[in-house]
Parts: structure tokens; C-alpha cells; sequence
């Protein structure tokens, strides 16, 4: 027997970024790809009423680099919420399933650790094909990780004034 539960207090962000202030974490390999999701992110935060001087962009050389700053980046206690941004695509090596495994593994690590919401705008594809896809003008990732951002800050301290 299934039913669908509605709580009488229900809550969820809202996405205005007015007043919060982010860092992103953006990976130089495959750059090509790394540079369109960054365009999305500075797009969906722009939209959304983030202001440009409360964006700070870190690059460091690759996924594998990407958990530890994000880390830092949030225990600064500067930071509402960390965006970070990668490319990684499958090629002929198992190397693919190392970067890729550890860096989801470290940045979920880091946002439990911290309690600051760090997004995983890291795409882990078959394909420079499906990197382009998800990265271009009317699917950015990046876009879609910004907002996950401001959503996440607002639900947090919503849930931590509640």
C-alpha cells in the first residue's frame, strides 16, 4: 500500500542570492569544457541577484584537486556555498574511475565535515560529445549547479533558524 505523505510544514529554498557569497572550484583539465560551465555558473548567479564581488573563483589543475580546496575554501567561514566545477571524460585508461569516484567521494566528505553546501558541478562523461552537451547555452551544468547553491544556502538556514 503506497501513499503519498504531505507534511504539515513543508519547506524548501527559494533561489534569490541577494547578500550570499560563494567560492568555485574550477578545474583547468579540459579547460574547453571547464570555461563553459564557469560561464553558466557566473550566468545562474547573475540571474539570481548574486553580485560579481561576492564570487570568488579558485582554479587548481585538475578533478583530483578539486575536495581538498573546496574544503578550504569552506572552512574560511567566507563562503555561504562552494561550487565546483571539473570535466571528467572516459578515455582508454582506468583513470577515469579513479578521478572521478574520489572526486565526488572528497567533495561529499568535505561538505559533511564543514556543513557548508559544496555543489558537485563536476561532469564525469563518456564523451567529449556529452561534455559539450551538458555544458553548452541551453544545458549548462554550471548554471544549474549556481542555483543548487543559492537553493541549498536558503534551505540551510532556514532548517538551522526552524
Amino acid at each position: 500500500m503506497s501513499s503519498n505523505f504531505r507534511a504539515a510544514k513543508a519547506m524548501q529554498g527559494e533561489v534569490s542570492g541577494e547578500g550570499m557569497r560563494f567560492g568555485v572550484v574550477c578545474g583547468r583539465f579540459n579547460d574547453l569544457i571547464t570555461n563553459r560551465l564557469l560561464d553558466g555558473v557566473s550566468n545562474g548567479f547573475g540571474v539570481h541577484g548574486v553580485k560579481e564581488a561576492d564570487v570568488t573563483v579558485v582554479w587548481v589543475p585538475g578533478a583530483f584537486e578539486i575536495p581538498i580546496t573546496a574544503k578550504t575554501m569552506a572552512d574560511t567561514g567566507n563562503y555561504d556555498a562552494v561550487v565546483t566545477l571539473g570535466a571528467v571524460i572516459r578515455g582508454d585508461t582506468p583513470h577515469f574511475d579513479y578521478v572521478a569516484g574520489e572526486c565526488a567521494r572528497g567533495i561529499q566528505d568535505a561538505q559533511l565535515s564543514t556543513g557548508i553546501p559544496i555543489v558537485f558541478g563536476v561532469l564525469t562523461t563518456e564523451s567529449l560529445d556529452q561534455a559539450l552537451e551538458r555544458s553548452n547555452e541551453k544545458d549548462n551544468k554550471g548554471e544549474e549547479s549556481a542555483r543548487t547553491a543559492i537553493e541549498m544556502v536558503d534551505l540551510l538556514r532556514k532548517l538551522r533558524t526552524s
